[in-house]
């Protein structure tokens, strides 16, 4: 699976500008680099001197870069459905509906853009997916609409399963089923369907965004003090997400600003100044961080002390005041700023219940 790397500021940061810099430095390394965009209009291709379309552009060696179109892709999406639908479906009836009739609703462009990065890390043609949102906050939710989704389907698999309604109508779930799917069904507990194969794919996506061999964010601002603010909660966002971000890159180009304290305020992630981007690349290619050199170093979103019988949550950017923990069963919910992360227990700490929580040098430690 190739890397999905992302860069992570507030608007007019320069992120696209810094995203095609990283994209350009991993292909001088010999990388299949491809930058995809969720950005529509024009900027991307001026930048790079040529028209991006929907599909990747040979741009230059190594590098590929396109822009997403929700059109395209919901097209492509439901081709794929009807696909199933015929395999599960004695009778479909999707059939007679054509994607080309179908309007992109809200939110449908962000799952389509998460499932064509997924499709493309793992197609085997490129070594590298440098991914540039909409914006920071934007990103963060769609790559953490992975752990969301695989939890609504966890837990209302669960809720059904174990429900009077579904108690009360298994006797008729499998002649009915038989009678309208091509093969039977027997319920929630059912292996080897089409919830299965969902299933495992959040899954796979949830492990590779938890590995930052696989998934890496960094940080940009101009320095000014609004940039660095916004960096600071985009970096508590990114670990709510479970996403390792490997340092801050303060982007003299794009402002006024000046790297003064940065470093202490983003301790302990590494610092690169990135100069002003002018006739040419070079420069601010030579200047952006290798991520593999930051895999190793990148602190962990969690970690367990099981000695101590304590996890670990590593938090930067928020204080206890702004922090809700709720715990159902092994599964303990973080709430903080525009964010929830659930997290499942270890078997170690089964049973036990969170017996206090404080903050200790950007972590918040939860002791069982």
């Amino acid at each position: 699976m190739a890397l999905i790397l992302t860069y992570l500021g507030k608007g007019g940061s320069g992120c696209t500008t810094v995203a095609i810099a990283a994209a350009k430095r991993l292909a001088s390394q010999g990388k299949r680099a491809l930058l995809v965009s969720q950005n529509a209009g024009p900027t991307l291709g001026i930048l790079l001197g040529q028209a991006i379309g929907a599909t990747p552009t040979d741009v230059e060696n190594n590098f590929y870069a396109l822009q997403f179109q929700s059109t395209v892709l919901l097209q492509a999406a439901w081709e794929q459905l009807k696909q199933r639908e015929a395999q599960y479906l004695r009778e479909p009836f999707f059939k007679n509906v054509y994607g080309e009739e179908l309007g992109v609703l809200p939110g449908m462009d962000a799952a389509l853009a998460m499932n064509a990065v997924r499709e493309y890390a793992q197609s085997g043609n490129y070594d590298a997916i440098v991914y540039d949102g909409r914006s920071g906050m934007e990103t963060l939710r769609n790559l953490g609409s992975l752990e969301v989704t695989s939890w609504y389907v966890r837990r209302f698999r669960q809720v059904i399963g174990d429900s009077d309604v579904y108690r009360a109508i298994q006797p008729f779930i499998q002649p009915v089923s038989a009678a309208v799917l091509n093969s039977g069904w027997s319920g929630p507990e059912a292996g080897n369907d089409a919830m299965d194969e969902s299933l495992g794919l959040l899954e796979e996506g949830r492990s590779a965004l938890g590995n930052a061999q696989k998934a890496m964010a960094y940080l940009v601002t101009t320095g000014d003090e609004l940039s660095n603010a916004q960096a600071q909660y985009l970096w508590g966002s990114a670990q709510q997400v479970g996403l390792h971000v490997g340092g801050v890159l303060v982007n003299s180009g794009a402002g006024n600003g000046a790297a003064g304290d940065v470093g202490e305020q983003f301790a302990p992630l590494p610092l690169a100044t990135l100069p002003q981007r002018n006739d040419s690349w070079q420069g601010l290619v030579d200047a952006i961080p290798d991520p593999a050199n930051a895999a190793a170093s990148a602190p962990s979103p969690q970690s367990f002390d099981a000695a101590a019988n304590q996890l670990r949550v590593f938090l930067p950017g928020f204080d206890k005041s702004q922090v809700k923990l709720t715990q159902y069963n092994q599964e303990i919910t973080i709430e903080a700023g525009d964010q929830r992360r659930n997290i499942v227990l270890p078997p170690a700490l089964k049973g036990r219940s969170v017996s206090g929580a404080k903050f200790q040098e950007q972590y918040l430690v939860l002791s069982f």
